[in-house]
């Protein structure tokens, strides 16, 4: 087992604490409902690299496509909806910054 970056104990440790937090509630709400979808995406990509230790080609580049599209979606619905929903996607904006700057498998 090879030792695993800063980054990437810290990505674990993130990753814990945010799932160890619900969701704010009202699932109904389409604005907690693009929420919740990027938080299980993101999870899936964090799920990866955890176990790697780095970020396979083909998460990067969707990490990539995203980060370009931005995030302005997010960032409405969290103010929209108000606290603890701007916390949540903060957690979640940060989680997204530390997978930006993990190796690359290529």
């Amino acid at each position: 087992m090879r030792a695993q970056s800063e980054d990437v104990v810290r990505l674990r440790r993130l990753w814990n604490e945010h799932t160890h937090l619900p969701l704010p509630p009202d699932s109904n709400e389409p604005r907690v409902q693009e929420v919740a979808l990027y938080a299980a995406w993101l999870g899936s990509v964090v799920e990866s690299v955890v176990r790697r230790g780095s970020v396979d080609s083909q998460r990067a580049e969707m990490l990539k496509t995203r980060r370009e599209e931005g995030n302005q979606a997010l960032f409405r619905a969290a103010g929209d909806l108000g606290e603890p929903m701007r916390s949540y996607v903060a957690r979640l904006i940060t989680i997204e910054d530390l997978l930006s700057r993990l190796p690359v498998d290529r």
